[in-house]
């Protein structure tokens, strides 16, 4: 009896020929496709957000050599100032004393150095 159970059991579950696809599946078909996009699209998000961080610290780079050029003003205190928000020169020269000697690794003798400018 328990025999001719399971071989109903087997016939009806393993059914040979194109049987319609079952909701599961159409699920998991439509869950990976939703994922692949997402995945692509992060993929993309994160390129073009390597390619701003390139760009700015390309930037950031030239201006603090920019700042090098001012007398007194070396590697490590040119970028002390931009980190510290003096981008150019001229705001670096326009800046209050008390600014200048706020931020660490710049002296009294630097700021007097870039005031004569």
């Amino acid at each position: 009896m328990i025999s001719k159970f399971l071989g109903k059991l087997k016939s009806i579950l393993f059914k040979s020929g194109s049987s319609p696809e079952t909701p599961l599946k159409k699920e998991k078909k439509t869950i990976k496709s939703a994922k692949s996009t997402k995945t692509k699209t992060k993929a993309k998000t994160k390129a073009k957000t390597k390619a701003k961080t390139k760009a700015k610290t390309a930037n950031s780079k030239k201006n603090i050599e920019t700042l090098t050029a001012l007398p007194g003003v070396g590697a490590k205190s040119a970028k002390a100032l931009y980190e510290a928000g003096f981008k150019t020169k001229e705001a670096i020269i326009a800046a209050d004393e008390k600014d200048l000697l706020a931020v660490s690794g710049v002296g009294i003798n630097l700021v007097k150095k870039l005031k004569e400018l």
